[in-house]
């Protein structure tokens, strides 16, 4: 990665307080970018993207921070406003800041998602994400508690949002305006967020005997996916859009095979 594809630009990172969020702002900052941190709480910005509300005030506030080259929708969680965070929190950030992201010399947008993704889904739940419809996606939740199986909503989110950035990349607002627009899907991840999965002797056995991560080992650690969000944010990718590059030591691929290509 050449040092000039950073330096200069402006990034704004949502979830930068912690985990892969923060891990990506600290790289940005020391290959001379500028960010925009946002979180609940500790950031430049100050939002909670599980809301309507927080959305539009990230929006309006990131607005007046001036010109902005990235979008790196990073924040979510596996607790709680599963779906609200990290679907609809997550579309509302990028959709609401491509228009500023089009006065860019060389604007990209990354979305981050998770090997949670591949399990099986809710076509219900998915195509009410798709439709934009967030209260009757809320209201299949609530009627089936058991829906999306072992990583409900946060799984269902993801597995959406992948969806969502393989729809919009190559459309004319995104590609058809010079915006690179990808997914980045960890696996197990050292963060915050994944601490009762690690904390939990029980918990991380039977989790990394279910999605074994060969390359790297369990769990891998936030800059690890922060490098590949980065450059995939930076002026240097002048080729890839559209993409949901799984960074999880092997997982997918032990889990998918060569699926996709039979």
């Amino acid at each position: 990665m050449s040092s000039t594809d950073h330096a200069g630009r402006t990034y704004v990172v949502t979830g930068s307080a912690s985990g892969i969020g923060a891990a990506t702002a600290a790289m940005l900052r020391e290959r001379g970018g500028t960010v925009i941190g946002c979180d609940l709480a500790g950031a430049d910005v100050q939002a909670d993207l599980s809301t309507p509300e927080g959305r539009r005030s990230l929006v309006e506030q990131v607005a007046g921070h001036g010109p902005i080259d990235a979008v790196l929708a990073v924040a979510g969680g596996g607790k709680t406003g599963m779906l609200e965070t990290n679907f609809f929190g997550a579309v509302a950030t990028l959709e609401g800041l491509r228009p500023l992201l089009a006065r860019s010399g060389a604007p990209r947008a990354v979305a981050v998602s998770s090997t949670s993704s591949l399990e099986p889904a809710d076509a219900r739940v998915i195509k009410a994400c798709l439709d934009g419809d967030e209260e009757a996606a809320l209201a299949l939740m609530r009627a089936e508690p058991g829906i999306g199986g072992a990583t409900g909503g946060y799984g269902l989110a993801k597995r959406a949002l992948n969806r969502w950035v393989r729809r919009a990349a190559p459309t004319p607002e995104w590609a058809g305006s010079g915006i690179a627009l990808n997914a980045v899907a960890p696996g197990v991840v050292d963060t915050p967020a994944a601490a009762y999965i690690i904390e939990d002797d029980e918990v991380r056995r039977a989790v990394e005997s279910v999605s074994p991560q060969p390359f790297g080992g369990f769990p891998g650690r936030p800059e690890w996916v922060a490098e590949l969000i980065c450059w995939l944010a930076g002026a240097g990718n002048r080729f890839v859009t559209g993409q949901v590059i799984f960074a999880d030591g092997g997982a997918e691929a032990t889990l998918i095979g060569d699926a996709h290509w039979r």
